[in-house]
């Protein structure tokens, strides 16, 4: 069965899903919300992909290493070049840059990041990306690969930058996806008018940034819905419209 909603950034691997895991993964598949779990360094990334082999369809998963966990991650490298090579490893990720982290510097998180879009090359899988307050040098560092390897591709996750940044990663191929934020903040509602409708998708980052109006509870991919009406909504448009859009991106960008 085809998918009417894509969660295309989710934690089900974290422990905050690990009395109840199974349960919410029926509820999405029952409602046709497909899903990729994202790892964030080698465990969580391992576990994703453990995950996902139990089920057929519906459930993909992406592996990596933020950027919060530079100073940690050892060998890591070299084994999320080994889990990278699973069949239900859809991307690779989540990668990137945060100035906010109090955790690594600036130096060390572009060199962890460079691995990771070398890997994504090497294996030709698309990047889930990380970016909070880092957009201009992660865009340095994206345009300079994308000019000697234009099979580089992805999606800046939780997307938090300016409109003219956004524009900047479309030119570049790349995609951007909102969380349950918009569902009450109105500062993205210019980005979502204007993005071109091909570049965008959805997302809910559970358990984290519950929409409304589950606010105050624990996220889970089912409340994706809540991301494409309000997209609608700003748009403007059917929220039909809008989901086999952002359905069918997903599709593309993941080779699903």
């Amino acid at each position: 069965m085809s998918p009417k909603f894509f969660d295309i950034h989710c934690h089900l691997n974290f422990n905050d899903f690990n009395q109840d895991r199974d349960e919410v993964i029926k509820r999405a598949l029952d409602n046709r919300v497909w899903i990729i779990i994202v790892g964030t360094d080698y465990e969580s990334s391992k576990r994703a992909v453990e995950i996902a082999e139990k089920y057929q369809e519906g459930i993909y998963a992406s592996v990596g290493l933020h950027p919060h966990d530079v100073a940690t991650v050892g060998n890591s490298v070299s084994d999320i070049c080994e889990l990278a090579k699973h069949s239900k490893v859809v991307a690779i990720g989540e990668c990137g840059l945060d100035l906010k982290s109090q955790k690594s510097n600036l130096k060390s998180q572009k060199e962890l990041f460079i691995k990771q879009i070398e890997l994504a090359l090497e294996i030709n899988k698309p990047l889930m990306i990380h970016c909070r307050d880092a957009h201009d040098d992660l865009l340095e560092i994206v345009a300079s690969f994308k000019i000697q390897n234009s099979r580089l591709r992805g999606n800046i996750h939780f997307f938090s930058g300016t409109l003219e940044q956004a524009r900047k990663y479309f030119d570049l191929g790349f995609s951007i996806s909102f969380t349950g934020v918009i569902t009450f903040a109105s500062q993205y509602d210019g980005i979502i008018k204007n993005a071109p409708l091909d570049k965008i998708m959805i997302e809910t980052d559970a358990p984290f940034v519950t929409p409304s109006p589950y606010r105050g509870q624990r996220n889970e991919p089912l409340y994706v819905k809540e991301v494409a009406k309000k997209i609608a909504e700003i748009r403007d448009e059917s929220c039909e419209k809008i989901l086999q859009a952002v359905t069918d991106n997903a599709l593309k960008l993941f080779s699903i």
